[in-house]
């Protein structure tokens, strides 16, 4: 009976955005960006090193990891000082270049959006100028990291606005910032704004387009990690990013998949999710992601709550949180449960 009237106010939901808010859902509707950056073609065409340079629409993480590895360091810089933005974003590439080449891409782009990002003390490990722009920044030593985490943003984040001083714990930023705290530091953090987030509470925010798209580029990411000799990462997704998170589940690379303030991950349980890692969920008692309805019904929502009894995930304790943007405010205890599971201690 819950789940046929859960059903029921699915459906009228769905019938209300598709009758009642069409016209403005599809004009604000985004178009996933996916795909190498700008300038492939170019790479791929060019012959300074007298062999074929990796495809980046086609070569996985561990081919450009093993072409890399046959270049001199003149041959490397050679490249980058070419083609900064596809080295910057070729997953498998060495980390110290892609920094290098992200930041002569974003220093080439001229855009008052980046230029926090471009500034000294910033570690890029990727920028794509496309759409609103996507971006990944690290927290921390990366390079020799004992742990990693990597934090995955829900709707309404891009390049220009991944952090705020509004809403800090609201963004990746913000999120990677006070996790890489809250560890004293033991843990590397990725800020990775690397998908083209919902804007808003339109359709893009109920379907699972945007998602998908995310999910091939997050598993690919986390593969290029694996790649250049980097612990598995645990994935702490947020909102709209637990979409992402749960699509990717079988492919990701991770030790564990943490989940706050979830709409669903398009499974029923956690072992439905088709993952290895450990599954976390995190919701409080103030966050308004309690009122979406946990159904999919005519291409809409995303399924069972993850911090549901049923799911089957370990709870994280969010009982101090507060709002939909708290999860990571210091001193919580959600923040301190994060903290442990990034380093291993849980």
């Amino acid at each position: 009976m819950r789940r046929f009237r859960r059903t029921l106010v699915a459906a009228a939901l769905a019938v209300t955005a598709v009758a009642g808010t069409a016209g403005w859902a599809s004009a604000g509707s985004q178009q996933a960006v996916v795909g190498p950056p700008p300038g492939a073609g170019e790479w791929v065409a060019d012959t300074v090193l007298g062999r074929p340079l990796p495809d980046p629409a086609t070569a996985s993480p561990r081919e450009v990891a093993l072409f890399f590895a046959g270049l001199s360091q003149s041959q490397c810089q050679e490249l980058v000082r070419r083609h900064p933005l596809i080295v910057g974003n070729l997953d498998g590439a060495p980390v110290g270049l892609r920094y290098q080449g992200n930041r002569l891409a974003l220093a080439a782009a001229h855009d008052p959006r980046y230029d926090r990002l471009a500034g000294p003390g910033h570690r890029i490990l990727a920028f794509d100028p496309r759409g609103r722009g996507q971006v990944a920044e690290v927290y921390g030593e990366l390079e020799g990291a004992e742990h990693v985490s990597v934090v995955v943003p829900g709707s309404d984040i891009d390049a220009g606005n991944f952090d705020r001083d509004s809403d800090p714990y609201g963004t990746p930023a913000g999120m990677a910032s006070s996790l890489r705290a809250a560890t004293g530091g033991r843990t590397a953090v990725v800020a990775w704004t690397g998908y083209t987030t919902p804007v808003g509470l339109g359709v893009d925010a109920v379907t699972e387009d945007l998602a998908k798209a995310g999910a091939t580029r997050l598993a690919r990411f986390t593969e290029g990690l694996a790649t250049v000799g980097l612990p598995d990462p645990a994935l702490f997704c947020h909102s709209y990013g637990s979409v992402v998170c749960g699509l990717a589940a079988p492919r990701v690379v991770a030790s564990d998949i943490v989940v706050l303030g979830s709409p669903g991950m398009h499974a029923d349980t956690a072992a439905d999710l088709g993952t290895g890692a450990r599954v976390w969920a995190a919701k409080d008692p103030s966050d308004w992601i309690s009122y979406v309805p946990n159904v999919r019904f005519l291409g809409m929502g995303h399924g069972e709550d993850p911090a549901g009894p049923d799911f089957g995930a370990r709870r994280v304790d969010a009982s101090d949180a507060r709002g939909h943007t708290g999860y990571f405010a210091p001193g919580t205890a959600s923040l301190r449960q994060f903290a442990a599971i990034a380093t291993g201690e849980v």
